[in-house]
Parts: C-alpha cells; structure tokens; sequence
C-alpha cells in the first residue's frame, strides 16, 4: 500500500489486459522493459508451433477486427438497482437485467467469471426484418442511453437488419461474435451454451462458435422440431425444423446430466419369476464377434442343453455362465426349455437416459404450445415465436445441477426464467437464473402497447412476476416435502445507465473555459439523482462481487458503512469521513476499503493516516473514488 490510497478503477474487466498478463506469467521471458510482449520473442518461445503462413484455414468477414477492439474495451457503465419494479429484492439471487447485453456482459466480466453454468440464448435468426443492436460498437453504451432516452441525442443507430443491406450477414456476424466471447468468460470450466437458431445463419453460427468455443469443445447440432403439421402453402418445403447449436467450454470437463427415464422404458421391465431382486427385463447371452472359450452347451432346468448358432460365441465364458445360473440371473422362459437370456435388473440399470439430437415437438414442445403459455400468463400472446417451457426444460436438465446458474442475455418473453423456477418447483432445486433483456420499444399500434407496456423488458419482467405468483398459489397448503429448503421465487430488476460518478474527459477540449467547466463538475463528482444504492451497486459490481452478495448496513463511530460479503469489504459512502471511523473500521479488519474520496473533503494528512492505520491492521487494499 502507498502514501495515498488507490484510486478506484470504474471500468469493467480489461480482457485484453488480463490475457496479457496471462501470456507473460507463462512466457516471462517474452516480457519487454516497458512491460508488454516481445511478439517475435514468443515466435521463438512457441517454436515450431506458430503458423506463420499467409494462407491458412479460417473465416473471416468485414468487421471481425472491430470485434475485436469492442471486446477490448472495457465498459464505463453501471446497473441500477429497481427494487420497486422487483420480487424480493432483498433475498433473491435471480437478476433481470435491462439494458444493451454487449455492455451488461463486459459488466458481468469481474462478478460472474467462471459462476455460470449454462448459456441459453434465443438470438435474432437474421431473416429480414430482426431488430439488430448498435453496429458501431466503439459508442455502443452511448448509442443505448439516446435509444432508452436517457440523453438527448440525434441519429440513433438502432433498427432493422434487412436482406436488401450489402453487409446482411457481416452485420449479424459483428452482433454475435463479441457478445458470444464475454459469455463464454462467464461459463464454469464444465460449462454447456446451447443457442437457438434457423437455417439462415445455421452455418455462419457454427463457424462463429468453433472460433469462440473451440472446434474440439462441439457438443451438438440439436434438430428441434418447432411444429406438428406440413404446411401445404410452403413455396418449396414446410419448414418444421429449427437447431440448437449446443458447445462446451472445456470438453475434457464438461457435465452432461442423464434424462429422467420414461415410462414406457421402465415398463419393460417386469418380474414374471418373482425375483427378490425386483423387476428385469431380458437381454441376449450371444455375441457375433469372436470370444475366447466362447462355445459351449449350457444345460437349462429341464436338462435340456443350447449351443449358440455356428459363427457366433456366448458373451460370458462357461464358468461365469454357471455362476449366473446358480445366481438365478439366466431366464430360460416359464417352462425353463427356452433359449437362455441374461436378466437386466431395474434396480442395476443407469437412472436415466442419455439425450439423442432430434427432439420431437411433444417431448419438449411446440411453437402453438408456447404461444399459449404466453397468452395463459400474460392474456395476450405479444411475441411471434417464443421458445416452448419445454425446450429450456431440457436444456437446463442436461447442463444445471440443483443449485447452478444459467444466463440468457437474448430474454425475450422471459421463457428461461419459466422454466428454471418450475424445474425447480418439480425436484425442490434452487437453480438460479440471469436475464438481459434491450428495452425495445413497443409500436405504437401493438397490443402490448395498449396492454401497457412500454417495452419489451417489461413484459419479461411481467411475465416472471406472474409465473412466480401461480407457483406460489399451486404451493399454498401444501406440506413441507423438501426439507424446509426456501426456493428462491423473485428478482432483482437492474437498469443499465451511464456511471454514477462524474469521469474526467481525457478527449474533451483542453481550453481554458472547458477545463474550468469540468473542474467546476468534479467538485461533486456523483451525478444528479443518484442515490446510494446506485453508489454501492455499482461499486460491488467494479470491485468483481455478485449484484446478489450479502450486504448489511452498519453503524460504525457514529457513520453508516456497508459491510459487504460478511465483513471481507467494507464501502463507506459517507461526505464527511473522521479519523474515529477510520480507527474503527480497521478494528473490524475487512480486506478491502472502498470510500469516497469527496469524504475527506481534500484533507491530504487524513488520507495519509488513513492509509497508515489500514496498513498496521494488514488490511490489503485502500481505495477511495
């Protein structure tokens, strides 16, 4: 720790930072004295390894370099806690998240690296007319707040993609590929991303996906069929189809959940013997390729003996085969003269079954049965081509144990939400979820807009509300039957929006007057009608904590500090900071102490002794902003 205390940093993660430092921990020699990477040395350091040619198996496209410098870039905005339009703020940790998903997942960088489980995203399928979000990314968030009208500003940059654009697929392409990489930061090493798509970018998606994922983490190319009936006005073929492109983050890791089994595969199995052993079904004893000591007779109960037909051999060798028929584990059929077969107990068998990659619409459901859940909920339908409950169902019973997160940042109607709290519901899971939803303006002339909403947040919002209310309905007077474990029925609803605190324009001008007008802002430098949830999201969200972390509001010396994931961060948001309360809050010996700089009202010797007394107390780090 210095003379001064740290100075806080507002920006989201800096990825390209964080893998520079990655490249010089396990290359240190590539390290040159200004401290960046000597690209020629690591040449040498990798060998033969590095392809150096000009022509190389690849794809690319216009706009994947400023992908690339997007993904770079880190975000200087907020979320905004909205406990007033949110289900058990306090206690919750499902999130639904308003605001542009490019900036929402650069803020999610530091909080949920690694946490989450399953990706699931429902796109724009890019046929024509899909609402497409700000293709000049270097002003995405600046490009959000004129669009949600939080600054007034002309020329808006959001609207259609249509297929008369010269750039039809690039656009999409640059709209998918960064948002694809800072989700993939997000998954846990045993991480699924499954994504939803059509055949217009079924091959483009795939090839984006292999570039992000790795070709080597590809999981599967899912065929869901979205309807039951041909369409006889198709101009060439019914399309009854649609794909769910399903990747790993780290394929040597990954954890692929069985399927509950069937009915119809448990009623295979009967006990016509009354074995002890319970219910079993038969299985064959005779094997087509060549086994040692594999041909022999066996004798049944009435002394009659089978042999196995000439070019085939028993599975088991002659002195297994009598263990098992001592153990009553061979059928030789009611009479005992039928040809021998192995009995397959239930109790022995896998519980459960392996997912195949065709999925039937009524085993998880349909676009007319999603249009219907909709409307069930909300009394309209609003959206053209929701996703089924059922499909998410499945997704989430592959990827998500009782307790893991899923995020989907194209939420739409809200569907992965449904699913998740009524899997939850069904085995008394406590699975998490995290929505990102673009506030995309209502038409004027919709129904949604004459239902009253203004956007699409917020049916999303309305929809997870109202579900949460018929669960809780369907649990009243029910009795305890899982272990008096609280499922977690709410949400909390955040705004994307620029910083709370006021940032020195490095690109402004540099005369006089403009110099004196930014000194004149930072006198106070949070920003008007900010409160202090704003302040203290924002700086759990920056400091790399989980919006849902535990924080508990004490008094300390007279002063209301926050104490932040059980005591390891202390925020303290008061404007007039005294040596007591600095004494007081090392006493408790946090990790971490973020204050206000504004708090020490230019007081340089309190700062110094501020960072005196936090050094004595070991506390790691001091920063005000």
């Amino acid at each position: 720790m210095t003379e001064q205390p740290e100075h806080f940093d507002l920006n989201s993660q800096h990825l390209s930072e964080d893998k520079q430092q990655e490249l010089l921990r396990l290359f240190p020699e590539v390290r040159t004295e200004g401290g960046k990477i000597d690209f020629e040395r690591l040449k040498l350091a990798l060998g033969e390894t590095v392809d150096v040619g000009k022509e190389r198996y690849g794809m690319t496209w216009p706009g994947k370099a400023e992908c690339f410098k997007t993904i770079q870039q880190p975000s200087m905005a907020t979320l905004r806690p909205a406990p007033e339009e949110s289900v058990n703020f306090d206690t919750t940790e499902n999130l639904i998240i308003e605001g542009d998903n490019l900036e929402v997942l650069k803020l999610l960088q530091k909080s949920y690296l690694g946490k989450v489980k399953m990706i699931y995203i429902d796109p724009p399928y890019n046929t024509g007319n899909d609402f497409i979000y700000p293709d000049n990314y270097t002003e995405s968030l600046q490009t959000y707040l004129e669009y949600t009208g939080q600054v007034d500003s002309e020329g808006r940059k959001f609207g259609n993609n249509t297929d008369a654009d010269g750039r039809f697929h690039s656009k999409w392409m640059n709209m998918m590929y960064p948002r694809l990489y800072l989700a993939r930061n997000l998954l846990t090493t045993s991480g699924i991303a499954f994504i939803s798509i059509d055949d217009n970018e079924i091959d483009n998606l795939r090839k984006l996906c292999n570039e992000v994922f790795g070709e080597s983490n590809f999981l599967a190319q899912i065929i869901w069929q979205k309807i039951h009936s041909t369409k006889n006005d198709a101009k060439y073929f019914s399309d009854t189809h649609e794909y769910i492109l399903c990747y790993a983050k780290n394929i040597n890791d990954v954890e692929i959940q069985l399927l509950p089994r069937t009915e119809k595969m448990d009623n295979r199995f009967l006990n016509p013997d009354d074995d002890s052993r319970g219910p079993w079904a038969s299985g064959d004893l005779v094997a087509n390729e060549i086994r040692k000591d594999g041909n022999y007779d066996v004798m049944g109960p009435t002394g009659k003996t089978f042999n196995v037909p000439s070019g085939k051999h028993w599975v088991y060798s002659q002195e297994n085969m009598k263990t098992l028929i001592k153990e009553n584990r061979i059928w030789f059929g009611k009479n005992g003269d039928a040809f021998p077969r192995l009995k397959r107990y239930l109790s022995e068998v896998q519980q459960g079954r392996k997912s195949d990659t065709l999925w039937l619409a009524n085993e998880v459901g349909h676009n007319q049965e999603s249009t219907r859940e909709v409307k069930s909920i909300l009394g309209y339908g609003y959206f053209e081509t929701p996703k089924p409950v059922r499909l998410i169902n499945r997704c989430a019973l592959l990827a998500l144990k009782p307790t893991d997160i899923c995020i989907d940042f194209f939420a739409g109607s809200g569907t992965t939400a449904h699913a998740i709290l009524e899997l939850n519901q069904t085995d008394f899971g406590n699975r998490k979820f995290i929505l990102v939803q673009l506030p995309e303006k209502c038409p004027d002339d919709s129904e949604a807009r004459k239902a009253g909403y203004e956007d699409i947040s917020k049916i999303t919002e309305e929809r997870v509300r109202r579900v949460i209310k018929k669960l809780n309905d369907q649990d009243t007077g029910k009795l305890d039957l899982d272990g008096g474990i609280k499922q977690d029925r709410g949400f909390r609803v955040f705004k994307l929006a620029d910083s709370n605190f006021k940032t020195w324009d490095a690109h402004g001008a540099q005369d006089t007057v403009s110099l004196e007008k930014q000194l004149e802002l930072h006198i106070d430098h949070i920003k008007d009608s900010r409160n202090e949830d704003d302040l203290l999201y924002e700086l759990l969200l920056k400091s790399g904590f989980p919006l849902t972390t535990p924080v508990k509001k004490l008094t300390v010396a007279g002063k209301d500090i926050y104490s932040v994931a059980e005591g390891l961060m202390f925020i303290c948001l008061e404007k007039e900071i005294s040596l007591e309360l600095i004494k007081a809050m090392a006493d408790k010996k946090p990790e971490r102490v973020v204050c206000l700089d504004a708090g020490f009202a230019g007081n340089d010797q309190l700062k110094a002794n501020a960072v005196q007394i936090f050094k004595t107390k070991e506390i790691k780090k001091f920063e005000t902003v």
